[in-house]
């Protein structure tokens, strides 16, 4: 959520793509607000940047990819010079659409990935890249945080800002890479995992999703010992592999879940669950409702 002090300080000048903006030493953010329906409205950054959807939605046109909607708690890593096209469909002077794009310098991009290299190696030996660029992601909880957290220090006075928005910088490189390496692996797992331990794994947790999955057996498919593979596995993929099994597992309860006569016993059986107990709660981290809410919503 913007703070107050941001719309204190802030001038609403257009209603079509109002731009604030806070620039520092290595990044600047830009916050845009729309108060009224628009259609093919073009925006450009000189840097790469990562853009965040915070209220309401927009329908973004890439280049060499498909128009697709662009939702709150959602966010986007484009190139330096990447054209933008946008719409938007519902935005209203009292339903505004609200989007942070913060523009970070390369050389801050850089100087991470070598941190990355030095520090947190990739299992295989490959180095640490840039993303795919038009990486289009739901946010985690930590990415959430993060932005908050810049939202905030961005419009805060205080003589150490910099050094603080420096640090949330190399996170969020830091976690947005994380988030990309899983999407590479979760999308090419079946494919790859002859020439990757790490994805033989991840095809073998989602093929035996429904049995119980401990560390030490994934350990021992990829001939590692528990704690290199718990490290190896949370260093690429960004999350633990107890954190991963669980959100393969919801997501199989919430195609389940869908299904007509359904029950929830069933379901959490189904997708690996000991308790009734653990798979309300780890349901509703992940989904933010229980499943018995979520149900009742399509049936």
């Amino acid at each position: 959520m913007l703070s107050k002090r941001f719309f204190e300080n802030r001038s609403l000048q257009d209603m079509v793509e109002n731009q604030t903006t806070y620039t520092m030493s290595n990044a600047a953010m830009h916050v845009f607000e729309t108060h009224k329906m628009a259609e093919h409205v073009l925006l450009q950054f000189d840097q790469p940047v990562l853009a965040s959807m915070l209220e309401g939605k927009k329908i973004m046109h890439l280049k060499d990819s498909q128009s697709f909607d662009f939702l709150p708690g959602e966010s986007l890593v484009l190139p330096a010079q990447e054209v933008m096209r946008i719409d938007f469909p519902e935005a209203k002077e009292k339903n505004p659409t609200r989007c942070l794009a913060m523009a970070i310098s390369e050389d801050k991009i850089k100087e991470t990935l070598h941190l990355m290299n030095e520090n947190l190696p990739k299992f295989d030996k490959r180095d640490w890249s840039l993303m795919d660029y038009n990486f289009h992601f739901s946010n985690d909880r930590e990415i959430f945080q993060i932005i908050q957290r810049l939202l905030y220090l961005f419009t805060e006075n205080h003589p150490s800002k910099d050094l603080f928005v420096d640090n949330m910088l190399q996170e969020l490189v830091i976690r947005v890479l994380q988030t990309n390496s899983k999407k590479a692996y979760l999308e090419n797992s079946n494919k790859f995992h002859q020439s990757s331990r790490l994805r033989y794994v991840i095809e073998f947790i989602r093929k035996n999703i429904h049995k119980n999955l401990c560390i030490e057996d994934l350990s021992n498919q990829a001939y590692m010992s528990e704690s290199n593979f718990y490290r190896v596995f949370k260093n690429e993929m960004g999350i633990s592999p107890v954190e991963f099994i669980n959100e393969e597992r919801i997501k199989l309860a919430t195609k389940l879940l869908k299904e007509e006569d359904r029950k929830i016993k069933d379901v959490y059986m189904e997708c690996g669950f000991e308790s009734r107990s653990y798979f309300n709660r780890v349901f509703k981290k992940i989904k933010k409702v229980s499943p018995g809410k979520f149900q009742e919503r399509f049936n």
